[in-house]
């Protein structure tokens, strides 16, 4: 099989769960990181889903780009395929990316956009639904509380500012009203 690159912009970046040969920062046009997936397994349920983050149409996204180690591509598609279609919320697509390790580097790699027709797709929420229910999900992978704050300690680990899970991770440690 011919080299395989993924693009992770959420738990992928923290935990890729696959064999990675090299690892860099990454560039993504044409869409953006958003908490905009009820998730009903992961980081909730169907009767108390939770909020996860989608690759939305428009804009761009830093992320990471993982090169799936040599021999490991057949498994690490078929990983992937169990990880992220759960639901067939996502749409797994090829697309360019930039890499941004000073090498300019553009190449294709495997991603996973949110399909805007799901039943799980939650759009553009206003903040404080957003806080409420992470606040509140939980589901078979833990605390939808603890994605968020774990992918936006990744993303600042890895000096990517995202101003909007910056706002919402502040509001976490606050109780349910």
């Amino acid at each position: 099989m011919a080299e395989l690159w993924v693009f992770g912009y959420g738990s992928l970046m923290w935990r890729p769960g696959f064999a990675v040969g090299e690892s860099a920062p990454a560039l993504l046009k044409g869409a953006h990181r958003a908490l905009c997936v009820y998730s009903v397994v992961h980081r909730g349920t169907h009767s108390e889903p939770g909020l996860v983050l989608g690759l939305d149409r428009g804009g761009a996204c830093k992320g990471m780009a993982f090169r799936v180690a040599a021999g490991a591509e057949e498994e690490t598609l078929a990983y992937l395929r169990e990880r992220e279609q759960v639901t067939d919320v996502y749409v797994e697509a090829v697309r360019p990316i930039r890499l941004l390790d000073g090498s300019g580097r553009v190449l294709k790699a495997l991603t996973y956009l949110v399909d805007r027709t799901h039943s799980q797709y939650a759009g553009d929420l206003p903040l404080e639904a957003q806080i409420r229910i992470v606040k509140a999900g939980k589901g078979q992978a833990g605390g939808n509380v603890e994605y968020v704050m774990k992918t936006l300690r990744h993303l600042d680990e890895s000096g990517v500012h995202d101003p909007l899970l910056a706002s919402i991770a502040a509001h976490l440690s606050e109780p349910l009203d």
